[in-house]
């Protein structure tokens, strides 16, 4: 085997190789092995774009624009299907306390699977993992479709939870393999723009099905557009092509290293993770003070320790110790947790507050909140750009500061406060969100290696959902327990209830405030050698 192609190999864990770099070529022809066989239309197809793509100097873009139209088959369907959440309780006879686990489930089951969803693809390929995940949710959305009682869309809408470690950890890494360094900002922030974008898309195009066709319809929509993801992924993204001996070499020493990962490690920090989200969940049902409450805290804490334990102990820990003494590795994780906080955390009180605090109708909240993630989605490939410019520092600072203002904003508001003041609040909160993220991403990229893609990706995406089921769960509580200190449980909407929420956004605006300090800590990513393309 060749040097050239053994440092291929190495940088490139995935495969996405270049048809010329692989030494086998000449000997078995431009589709290797295949060629001596009769290949169906798929094959010749996929055979024709994966060399366009491949020789292209735009390849890591059609990486992108490929991952991208998974992500919206993923999460178009994030906020639609609140909307029928009553319709869903009224069918199972349930109640909406429990119709909340369809969207608490899915963020166990990604906390839980993440960190060894995100190591296997760093071991055995991201492309791979990519379609697995892509194949879950087909599943997931076949389950939820045909559903017939609540313990079945419960189960069916947590193993979504599993897809989704599988496919955000997977992609992540994906990106940053293909794209240089400095341009990583640049993609973060197209993928932020349909992360955001998607569901505010969903919403458009699902509630008219929803309202014409059922709730069961919109998951079939659904399943159409993941299999349609899945076949572009399987024609776009080529696989690894290599001779049969080195083929089963690399799936030995794959094998191997799969073998001796520190799994007391990866599962301490995934129950950890998974123990801390569980015990935010039930702290405002069973109260923060409960037994139940304290054993979750001490089980976090508990298998904390283990997994730090097992980083600075074992031979081939999860993440290696050196890692957490980067602050270009651990800031964008603070700096992601607490904005986060910060921004769901406004995400979910903000109906209440114009319900209860101004009178306004369901339709009036919702056409007023979608300048949140209307924001967020243009602003963020803008920013992008921006950040090359002006650096992913300043660029991160600069939108953990729109995020703290937007905070601040809401806990100031008064009974006299117009709707534009408003708006500008959740334009502002958009606005930082989309700034700061692709910079932040960025720059934890930056600081790893790229066989330990994967595990970055699982790591700044677990920091992401701590961030978001503790500034839910905590200003919702604050709030709900000032409305109950002032005996106003059965108020009409007005200046009494409006100020239950100063305090609640004041706190969001103080947890922004250290997204804004930890981004005064990070680093530019400076320009270095391209990455090879794959």
């Amino acid at each position: 085997m060749s040097d050239e192609f053994k440092q291929v190999d190495r940088e490139d864990p995935d495969g996405l190789l270049n048809p010329r770099t692989d030494p086998a070529s000449a000997a078995f022809g431009t589709l290797g092995s295949e060629a001596s066989s009769d290949l169906n239309w798929f094959f010749l197809v996929r055979q024709r774009v994966q060399s366009r793509a491949t020789e292209s100097s735009r390849y890591p873009w059609w990486v992108l624009w490929t991952l991208l139209a998974g992500l919206f088959a993923l999460n178009f369907t994030f906020t639609v299907f609140v909307v029928a959440l009553p319709t869903v309780a009224g069918e199972f006879h349930t109640s909406l306390t429990v119709l909340t686990w369809t969207m608490v489930g899915p963020l166990l089951a990604y906390g839980l699977a993440a960190p060894i969803l995100g190591k296997t693809g760093d071991i055995f390929g991201h492309r791979r993992l990519y379609l697995f995940g892509l194949a879950g949710a087909m599943i997931s959305a076949i389950l939820t479709a045909l559903a017939m009682n609540i313990g079945m869309l419960l189960f069916a809408r947590t193993l979504d939870g599993i897809q989704g470690a599988a496919t955000g950890t997977a992609s992540g890494a994906l990106i940053n393999l293909v794209f240089a360094p400095e341009e990583r900002v640049k993609a973060m922030g197209w993928w932020s723009l349909v992360g955001a974008g998607g569901p505010v898309i969903g919403v458009s195009l699902g509630s008219p099905i929803i309202a014409i066709f059922g709730w069961r319809a919109l998951f079939w929509f659904q399943l159409i557009l993941l299999g349609i993801a899945l076949v572009v992924v399987s024609i776009v993204l080529p696989r690894h092509r290599e001779r049969l001996d080195d083929e089963a070499l690399r799936k030995s020493r794959a094998r191997e290293e799969f073998k001796k990962m520190d799994w007391v490690g990866s599962w301490a920090i995934s129950l950890s993770v998974t123990a801390l989200m569980l015990g935010l969940s039930i702290g405002p049902l069973v109260g923060w003070t409960s037994p139940w409450s304290f054993f979750a805290l001490f089980v976090t804490v508990s298998l904390l320790w283990v997994f730090i334990y097992r980083i600075r102990h074992t031979e081939n820990p999860l993440i290696p110790p050196h890692y957490f003494r980067r602050r270009n590795f651990v800031m964008p994780m603070v700096l992601r947790a607490c904005a986060n906080f910060s921004y769901f955390g406004a995400f979910f009180l903000f109906p209440l507050l114009m319900e209860q605090g101004y009178g306004y109708s369901i339709p009036q909240v919702g056409g007023l909140s979608i300048a949140r993630p209307i924001t967020f989605a243009l602003c963020s490939p803008i920013a992008g750009y921006v950040a090359i410019r002006i650096g992913e520092r300043i660029s991160a600072f600069a939108g953990a500061a729109f995020l703290a203002s937007s905070l601040a904003l809401f806990a100031v508001l008064t009974p006299s406060t117009g709707a534009w003041v408003i708006a500008c609040a959740l334009a502002l909160s958009g606005l930082g969100m989309g700034v700061a993220m692709p910079s932040s991403s960025s720059v934890m990229a930056n600081e790893v290696s790229r066989s330990e893609f994967g595990v970055m990706s699982a790591a700044l995406m677990l920091a992401m959902q701590v961030g978001e089921v503790a500034g839910i769960q905590v200003l919702e509580t604050v709030q709900q327990a000032l409305v109950r200190r002032r005996g106003l449980e059965h108020a009409r909407p007005g200046p009494a209830l409006l100020a239950t929420f100063h305090l609640p956004f004041m706190i969001g605006a103080a947890v922004g405030l250290l997204a804004l300090a930890s981004a005064a800590f990070l680093s530019d990513v400076k320009p270095d050698s391209p990455v090879q393309r794959p």
